[in-house]
């Protein structure tokens, strides 16, 4: 068995191609030998390298895994039961031995799920498999968290060796017989863990303590009605907690757990603890009744008022990014009618607004969470023109601000970015044109104060990039910037006229459009007599982005019959005229 180690050690050490290729060769013979068991647990007991260890558990995998030629019943429960006894007598293992070994147990106990010996479920134990672990020192309670959090994210995952329609039975039955408990074992472990004064300067309790809000997290994200959700409509994403769980959500404890955590625990675990918060933010509605529902919202919204007046955590952008998700959830998961009911809304609605207006203004700062925080904005201005609460919704005053906060960030932006030579955001099309879509609807509510900036920011624009055209002292330099505005000023007024579709719209308001549709066209005018001697592709990229909208809007063969077009033309034969 050494001089296969000898060769198969190679695999995690080599960085020469054909060396691992000969190695992952040995691995396979050395795993299809008829005395691999018994080589991996000599290779378990006597190897003096983590390495041996590390092998012993992959082919050990290999050897559960297989689907021809599986392994008989009781030589899986005797291996499920040596790792058991070997992570127990172990407990200092080097990290990767401890999760490979871990990695084994969830798999035997996955694929053996439904197998029997006198009429017992031998695999499903899982809670008395990590009692002992959770009864011993702290390394050994990090273990036993472990098992329970890898097992849980094991089944929850398919994999493409196995029938998925085996994946979802095995899924399906874990989720009904143990996750429940699991999910209840890990929050009253959290609840101890809180009560108590840990030191996570301690490597270790600060450990078991990650592990602890990993394993909730894996709960709270499991596959409940095997949807797969992709991450991609995170957006839309709603938890289909079983109803036999609604005893955990009508208890407010364990909301109140999740954010008490986050305020007294370091910024490097309360990410986790905000995950947590968005999956429970993100249950489903159909788990409570009308007023179990609101009460539910009052504590969640509660929550979040603490953590936006106390945000010294905030600046962490891992803490930030799942604060905005946490935000975002707010609005897809609940009705703007019955946000404004919420005793402490007003309150909140200004905290957000502020907290949202300094995150624009900060527009180098985690730009993809930005996404977050806009779909937010954009889903309650939508929301407006349906709302039947009396509760005042405030959004007149608030997205006003945050329309302003925008458009004034990325104007500011452009100077910053040539003069320190920074990635510029227009080079990212598929960002770009994301943002646009959200703020196309919210520059639409009130749209009278944003027709009224954007012409006061454009013929500033305007006129100062026409100054420098005409001037003999300007320089390139001066000449990028303005068109640097220009381009997203373009941007902006096509986006808001493309969002006219999310409102029903007046003459007046087809009339605002007509003035910055003017404008737009003045501006091309002056472009278009300089390409001769000088054009300038982003701006020319955003005219394009602009004409497409107004032709959806307004020429094109789809456009609603209510889109006048009078407020708008004789502004354009006007223009033409000139």
């Amino acid at each position: 068995v050494f001089p296969h180690f000898c060769l198969l050690s190679r695999l995690y050490e080599t960085t020469d191609t054909a060396v691992r290729h000969q190695a992952e060769k040995a691995l396979v013979e050395f795993t299809n030998s008829p005395d691999c068991l018994s080589k991996c647990q000599l290779l378990l007991e006597r190897g003096s390298s983590s390495y041996s260890q590390l092998l012993a558990a992959t082919c050990l995998s290999k050897l559960v895994s297989r689907t021809s030629n599986p392994l008989p019943l009781e030589q899986r429960i005797d291996i499920r039961n040596y790792v058991l006894n070997y992570l127990a007598t172990r407990p200092k293992l080097a990290a990767f031995v401890t999760q490979a070994l871990i990695q084994l147990y969830a798999r035997i106990t996955k694929l053996g799920w439904f197998d029997c010996q006198k009429d017992d479920y031998v695999f499903r134990n899982v809670i008395a498999d990590v009692t002992r672990f959770l009864q011993d020192s702290v390394e050994h309670c990090i273990i036993g968290v472990t098992i329970l959090s890898q097992l849980t994210n094991e089944i929850n995952q398919a994999d493409t060796t196995h029938p998925l329609t085996k994946h979802r039975k095995i899924a399906s039955s874990f989720r009904d017989s143990s996750l429940f408990d699991i999910f209840t074992l890990s929050c009253n472990l959290l609840k101890q863990a809180s009560g108590k004064n840990l030191n996570l300067n301690d490597e270790s309790q600060h450990g078991l303590l990650m592990q602890l809000l990993k394993l909730s997290y894996n709960c709270l994200n499991y596959d409940f009605i095997g949807t797969s959700t992709d991450e991609s409509s995170d957006d839309l994403c709603t938890v289909q907690i079983p109803t036999s769980w609604r005893s955990a959500f009508l208890d407010s404890s364990t909301l109140q757990l999740f954010f008490n955590l986050y305020h007294s625990i370091p910024p490097s675990l309360s990410p986790l603890v905000l995950s947590c918060l968005v999956q429970i933010a993100s249950v489903r509605r159909s788990l409570f009744n009308n007023a179990e529902r609101a009460k539910f919202l009052s504590h969640l919204v509660d929550g979040v008022k603490r953590i936006l007046a106390n945000p010294q955590c905030l600046p962490d952008p891992n803490n930030y990014h799942e604060f905005c998700r946490l935000l975002a959830r707010l609005k897809s998961n609940y009705q703007l009618g019955e946000l404004v009911k919420v005793e402490n809304y007003p309150e909140v609605i200004r905290l957000i607004a502020n907290f949202t207006v300094t995150s624009l203004q900060h527009w180098e700062f985690a730009p993809n969470s930005v996404h977050y925080l806009l779909s937010l904005w954009q889903r309650l201005a939508a929301s407006v023109p349906y709302v039947k609460a009396t509760e005042p919704h405030l959004l007149e005053t608030y997205t006003p601000e945050v329309t302003k906060a925008y458009i004034t960030s990325r104007l500011e932006s452009v100077h910053v970015i040539l003069r320190d030579g920074l990635e510029d955001p227009l080079d990212d099309a598929g960002l770009v044109q994301q943002q646009l879509d959200q703020l196309s609807t919210i520059g639409r509510c009130e749209y009278e104060k944003t027709c009224a900036l954007l012409v006061q920011l454009f013929d500033q624009a305007a006129q100062t990039y026409q100054e420098l055209l005409q001037s003999t002292n300007s320089t390139p330099a001066d000449i990028t910037v303005q068109e640097g505005r220009l381009t997203w000023l373009v941007y902006i007024i096509g986006a808001v006229i493309g969002g006219r579709v999310s409102f029903a719209s007046t003459d007046e308001q087809d009339a605002m459009d007509g003035e910055l549709v003017c404008r737009v066209l003045q501006l091309m005018n002056l472009t278009d007599s300089r390409l001769a001697q000088a054009g300038n592709e982003r701006l020319e990229l955003a005219m394009l982005s602009f004409f497409e909208q107004f032709r959806k809007i307004y020429i094109g063969d789809q456009v609603q019959k209510s889109s006048k077009l009078c407020g708008v033309f004789p502004l354009l034969f006007n223009l033409f005229l000139c």
